[in-house]
């Protein structure tokens, strides 16, 4: 996975949300950081081929469903598995940098939440290093649900990372 093009949006208000040089993300106006102590993350990873061009996206949602952030970014070559990973990642790094202190993730990948739920084993290789990222991560936070739903209540966190995968297509053009 190479060559991360990224979109950090900002859903709300005045806050202001970009990504330094080395790919920080910086929160210019931290008024919502009060109001997130807890956040609903929906995430989605995609993958066109498997391994091929991937993407993942996500939303951060403050407890009354009000959009905090989307991300959306091109992560390079990957399996779709792999993607729904670094979308998790991407997307509670993005959740520690809101201050949040509690994250409620919902996700369309019933492989990844029966993993991070211990119901199955990680057996990949490729999937291990991932898989203890989020572990470290989800240690952060004073509380850590995930979630399984369907595709359907999911479309948003799918267009944004079908938008990262789109964003270096058009550029391959």
């Amino acid at each position: 996975m190479s060559g991360a093009k990224t979109a950090v949006g900002s859903c709300v208000g005045e806050s202001r949300f970009s990504l330094d040089r080395d790919g920080e993300l910086i929160v210019t106006d931290n008024s919502m950081s009060e109001s997130c102590s807890g956040v609903t993350i929906y995430t989605d990873g995609a993958s066109r081929g498997n391994p091929g061009y991937a993407g993942i996206g996500a939303v951060i949602l403050d407890a009354n469903g009000s959009c905090l952030m989307e991300l959306s970014e091109w992560i390079g070559i990957a399996t779709n598995n792999e993607a729904e990973y670094t979308a998790l990642i991407k997307a509670l790094e993005a959740a520690r940098q809101l201050c949040a202190k509690k994250v409620n993730v919902l996700t369309d990948s019933e492989l990844m939440v029966r993993q991070m739920t211990g119901e199955y084993a990680v057996k990949s290789q490729r999937l291990r290093p991932l898989f203890l990222q989020v572990q470290r991560l989800k240690g952060e936070f004073s509380g850590f649900t995930i979630k399984h739903v369907g595709r359907e209540r999911n479309p948003r966190a799918d267009r944004l990372a079908n938008l990262g995968i789109d964003s270096q297509l058009n550029e391959l053009d």
